[in-house]
């Protein structure tokens, strides 16, 4: 894997964005809840990336924006990977009445759109909006096709020698669950939840640019959103917008750069 130049491009990116999340905050003196000049503010020697329309400074505020969408994309990410490989991993190692309702469970969540149901629960919440609820709420809503993967390989595994012969030892369903499937699928569940971060993150962003995002927070979603609602482009400040589009998209690139290497490498029916 690490000899992969596809992996290691979107790792290199992908660590670079963290790196920028973690030791931003060195390399600049503001922060992003403090007025430090005039309104959109172009980019200076004193403002790296200008200031928004309140005057903060636009570095501090796409630092602490970076880390907060980070923040949920982790949490929307393990949540719905461990969701789904929960459901998924069950439901394909029992098969039988177990499996059909938890599969038709799952095509049930599955043809609701997310993305609506998603917007539909964030409108209804009025106060308390927080990143943390706003992850939970996204990995609440987007399990169903980790859940379709996982028991998809989950199936395959059942019929296994090693399967046959620990249920045949008397092992318990968790115990192998636990020892003798999900082993197998460790890498699949890891490109699984490297799908979901990156799911996560453009969920979030979306949300917040409806104006729908976290209440107590800046995140990139919600500094897309000031800028749309107070005319950034019309003004022409694209720093106030820009550099959020772009760290959004290289985020959700390199995840799918890093997912695409690793099927290739784990997948036998990629390899050349």
């Amino acid at each position: 894997l690490l000899k992969n130049p596809g992996f290691l491009f979107g790792a290199g990116l992908f660590v670079l964005t963290v790196l920028l999340a973690v030791l931003g905050p060195l390399f600049t003196k503001y922060d992003a809840t403090t007025r430090v000049g005039l309104a959109y503010l172009p980019p200076s020697s004193e403002h790296v990336l200008g200031t928004d329309h309140m005057g903060i400074d636009m570095l501090a505020m796409l630092i602490k924006g970076l880390q907060s969408s980070l923040y949920v994309g982790f949490l929307a990410g393990i949540v719905a990977t461990v969701v789904g490989t929960l459901i998924g991993v069950y439901g394909g190692y029992k098969g039988g009445i177990v499996d059909d309702i938890l599969t038709a469970s799952t095509n049930l969540f599955l043809v609701i759109p997310s993305l609506i149901v998603l917007i539909l629960i964030s409108s209804s919440v009025e106060e308390g909006r927080s990143l943390t609820l706003i992850a939970l709420l996204i990995g609440g809503t987007t399990w169903t096709w980790s859940a379709r993967a996982v028991r998809a390989q989950s199936s395959s595994l059942r019929a296994r020698d090693h399967v046959s012969l620990a249920r045949i030892n008397g092992y318990s369903t968790l115990e192998i669950v636990v020892l003798h499937i999900l082993p197998y699928l460790l890498s699949y569940i890891f490109m699984v939840f490297i799908l979901q971060t990156a799911t996560g993150i453009l969920s979030e962003a979306t949300i917040s640019m409806l104006g729908l995002g976290p209440y107590d927070s800046v995140s990139l979603g919600k500094i897309l959103n000031d800028a749309r609602a107070n005319e950034a482009l019309t003004d022409g400040a694209w720093w106030a917008f820009m550099p959020a589009m772009v760290l959004v998209a290289v985020i959700a690139f390199s995840l799918y750069v890093i997912n695409t290497a690793m099927e290739g490498v784990f997948n036998p029916r990629l390899r050349k």
